[in-house]
């Protein structure tokens, strides 16, 4: 059981960061997985941490994960926004295919709504 959580927790986190590498490829031209990884996981820590304030939690959270795209990445606000943007929707695309075609039940931890 702690097993099945590890590998999906690992899993999630790889097609978020999956996301966000596109997003960052396509937006701001870095081209590294491992660091799109890494935000995946700060930002979903910023959004879990944001997340906890009552009645505004939501708008804190979603500003706060477009900060860490904005402080992990070349570019301003406008930047970072159109990289969340983008990763959202890499990111529904991957679990679409990955749900869908192989039957998988995942999510993509550090993009939130995915």
């Amino acid at each position: 059981m702690v097993l099945g959580a590890i590998v999906s927790f690992v899993v999630a986190l790889l097609v978020g960061g999956l996301g966000i590498y596109v997003s960052g490829r396509v937006v701001a031209g870095v081209d590294d997985y491992s660091h799109a990884v890494v935000t995946a996981l700060l930002g979903a820590l910023a959004w879990a941490i944001g997340s906890l304030i009552p009645l505004i939690g939501s708008v804190v959270a979603l500003v706060a994960w477009v900060w860490v795209i904005k402080w992990r990445y070349p570019g301003g606000w406008t930047d970072a926004a159109i990289m969340g943007l983008v990763a959202w929707a890499a990111a529904l695309v991957v679990i679409a295919v990955l749900n869908g075609v192989l039957g998988l039940g995942i999510s993509a931890f550090g993009v939130p709504g995915v």
